[in-house]
C-alpha cells in the first residue's frame, strides 16, 4: 500500500492581495455605505457589547466571512472577553456552559436568521429569544444579525483580506 499525498493549493495573504482589484463599496457608493453604518450604529443600541461581537462572529462563521470574523474577535478581545468563549463559539451548542441562557438564544436566533434559507426561522428558536429580550432588544438583536450578513456578504464579495482592518 502506497501513501499519496496530494499537493494542495493554498493562498497566501500576498496572493490574495495580487487578485483582481474590487470595488471599494465606500468610495463607489458612499451614501449607500454610510446608510450601512448608520443601521449598524442604530442596531447596536442597547445591546451589551459582549453580545454584539458573539453574535457578529458566529454569523461570520457560518458565512465563512474571514474579514469579518478577525475584526470581531479583535473587537471582543478588546472588550474583555475571554479567550475560551472565543474558541467555543463555533460549537456554542456543544459547549453551552461558557453561554448565558440569553447568549444562547441570541447565538441560536443568530444561526436561524444567517441560514434562513435552509428553513427559515424555527418557531422554537424565535421563541426562545422571544423569552430572554424584550420587544425592543430582540428587534435590535435580529436588526444587528441582519447588519452582520449584510457586512459579511460586503467583504466577501468585495474580496476583503483578513487582518487588514479597513474600518473608517
Amino acid at each position: 500500500m502506497t501513501n499519496t499525498t496530494t499537493n494542495a493549493t493554498t493562498t497566501t495573504h500576498a496572493d490574495v492581495s495580487a487578485t483582481a482589484a474590487r470595488i471599494d463599496l465606500a468610495k463607489a457608493a458612499p451614501k449607500v455605505f454610510r446608510a450601512l453604518i448608520g443601521f449598524d450604529a442604530a442596531a447596536r443600541e442597547g445591546i451589551d457589547p459582549a453580545l454584539v461581537e458573539l453574535i457578529q462572529i458566529r454569523a461570520s462563521h457560518l458565512n465563512h466571512c474571514a474579514y469579518c470574523l478577525h475584526m470581531h474577535t479583535n473587537d471582543a478581545r478588546k472588550a474583555g472577553e475571554s479567550e475560551d468563549r472565543l474558541h467555543m463559539v463555533a460549537v456554542w451548542r456543544e459547549a453551552r456552559h461558557f453561554f448565558t441562557e440569553r447568549e444562547q438564544a441570541a447565538l441560536a436566533l443568530t444561526e436561524a436568521v444567517t441560514l434562513v434559507a435552509d428553513g427559515g426561522v424555527p418557531d422554537d428558536v424565535y421563541a426562545q429569544a422571544a423569552a430572554h429580550f424584550d420587544e425592543q432588544e430582540l428587534a435590535h438583536v435580529l436588526a444587528l444579525i441582519l447588519t452582520i450578513n449584510t457586512w459579511n456578504r460586503v467583504a466577501l464579495s468585495t474580496a476583503k483580506v483578513a487582518g487588514t482592518d479597513q474600518r473608517r
